[in-house]
């Protein structure tokens, strides 16, 4: 429970359907670790978010309680989104968040408390082969709330035991229920903000992060074909396919085709040159197949806001997923996430490398 809308409505649902509820906010960051706008009202894990939620529970008569993953959040989670933006790759923090906290940990929390599911806010659905025994996630019929894109890498044992109350809904629809269920939390906005970014600025994160972090970087060499055309200001504050702030004067507009870190250089083009027809995945979990070693049409996604388009997708004897696409795609960005999808249901995904 974070306090917002969703995750109210949903715990408010369970209880009507007649589940024995338990209402679980988990603490994900130290306040004093992260820096920025840490009282902003709009983050999921702000302590407003934890009143709310206690609230909440109090109006629906569950027993609330906040749970303590400071510790393996920073270790698994923003640890994690430093080292890979320091690495030159752009992290996906909530994938990996949804993986190893909200399931991974949640569900050994509710072991502990003898509760046999979990439950989130999600806008998804579970669909389930009884014959293979196989489960994966269906998009939501919302495609401003649909989800499915951050579940690809939710485990099947963990899919067996989870509950998405708000399966079919669309937000107007949730909101329409907070003031049903008279929870006071309809008009509550949304949160956009990576949780632990609270002012939303991982540049000035990154710097509060890792101690002389300028100093440990240095500035290096922008190029633009081969020539050198300007000088950044440490290359893990640019992303592939960025365009603004560059810093660089040049008749046609420029973007961020690369970053070495090995050679502390940061590779501008134009927008052209962003498209690529191929990409290699690791970190590779599959939800509705077992297998995919004979090369199959999927429509793919890569990035969150991305519509897909379509590929021939394969693993190799390593687990390598290979995606090949029928048309270029832009700006395809080392670290993010890639998705497979069959109609409106999640085949798979893994990191972009």
């Amino acid at each position: 429970m974070s306090g917002g809308v969703d995750s109210s409505v949903a715990t408010g649902l369970l209880v009507e359907q007649g589940y024995d509820v338990i209402g679980i906010t988990i603490k994900t960051y130290k306040y004093e670790d992260v820096g920025g706008n840490v009282g902003n009202d709009s983050t999921c894990c702000s302590l407003d978010g934890i009143n709310d939620a206690r609230r909440i529970a109090l109006k629906l008569g569950v027993p609330h309680y906040t749970v303590d993953f400071t510790e393996v959040f920073k270790k698994n989670i923003i640890d994690y989104f430093v080292e890979d933006y320091i690495a030159g790759n752009t992290p996906n923090p909530c994938v990996r968040c949804n993986r190893q906290i909200k399931w991974g940990e949640m569900l050994r929390k509710a072991d502990a408390l003898g509760a046999e599911f979990i439950a989130t806010g999600h806008y998804a659905s579970i669909m389930h082969d009884e014959s293979s025994g196989r489960r994966w996630i269906r998009r939501s019929p919302d495609p401003n709330k649909d989800q499915s894109y951050m579940l690809w890498s939710v485990r099947q044992e963990h899919l067996a035991r989870t509950i998405f109350p708000l399966a079919g809904f669309t937000k107007p629809e949730s909101r329409s229920e907070g003031d049903r269920l008279n929870l006071g939390i309809a008009s509550k906005p949304e949160s956009y903000e990576i949780c632990f970014i609270p002012d939303n600025d991982y540049r000035r994160f990154l710097r509060d992060a890792v101690p002389n972090l300028d100093e440990q970087i240095g500035k290096g060499n922008i190029m633009l074909d081969g020539e050198v055309i300007g000088e950044h200001e440490g290359y893990p504050y640019y992303t592939v396919g960025q365009r603004k702030g560059l810093g660089i004067s040049h008749p046609e507009p420029l973007f961020v085709l690369n970053v070495l870190p090995s050679e502390n250089i940061v590779e501008l083009g134009t927008a052209d040159k962003l498209d690529a027809t191929t990409l290699t995945a690791d970190n590779v979990n599959l939800q509705k197949y077992a297998d995919l070693r004979d090369p199959r049409p999927f429509t793919v996604k890569i990035r969150y806001k991305d519509e897909g388009a379509q590929a021939m997708c394969h693993t190799d004897a390593e687990g390598i997923l290979h995606v090949d696409f029928d048309e270029p795609r832009r700006a395809i960005a080392r670290g993010q996430s890639v998705v497979l999808y069959e109609n409106d249901e999640v085949v798979g995904g893994g990191i972009i490398r």
